[in-house]
């Protein structure tokens, strides 16, 4: 039985790393983690962990809460990503389910996110959990 839980020490993003960097491919460990870590403490970041029977990692969510005048309170989900070898188990599912449960209880009325528009796999999945796509993301580089 899987087992899903927030994790905010340095060891336990470590051992989640090998599951986030299929989305963060640019990252290395130490980036990730030390980034993770100062956007839990600035920016209300929070990752949560989904470990199978064995113990290990299987699948990442990195996610905030946030309030927009177009959407309301919501949880926004930065990342959402299950190993490659375990996809098709429910994994992905569960984690899901588990932030649409979360939200609730912590006062939101929605769950957002992004998806890269490579992503079609996610995609799929994402309209079969029922999710819509509500708009396009733009975005441009000011630096």
């Amino acid at each position: 039985m899987p087992t899903i839980r927030t994790v905010t020490e340095d060891a336990d993003l470590r051992a989640a790393w090998p599951v986030a960097k299929l989305l963060r491919p640019a990252f290395d460990e130490e980036r990730f983690v030390s980034q993770a870590l100062r956007q839990m403490a600035t920016d209300g970041f929070r990752a949560t962990v989904l470990y199978d029977d064995t113990g290990t990692p299987r699948a990442f969510a990195g996610w905030r809460v946030m309030e927009m005048l177009a959407v309301g309170r919501h949880i926004y989900v930065d990342d959402l990503v299950t190993d490659e070898a375990s996809r098709g188990r429910g994994y992905g599912k569960a984690m899901l389910d588990w932030l649409k449960t979360e939200a609730k209880r912590l006062g939101c009325e929605r769950l957002q996110l992004d998806s890269g528009t490579q992503r079609q796999d996610a995609h799929a999945f994402y309209l079969r959990e029922r999710m819509r796509i509500e708009a396009f993301h733009f975005g441009v580089g000011v630096g």
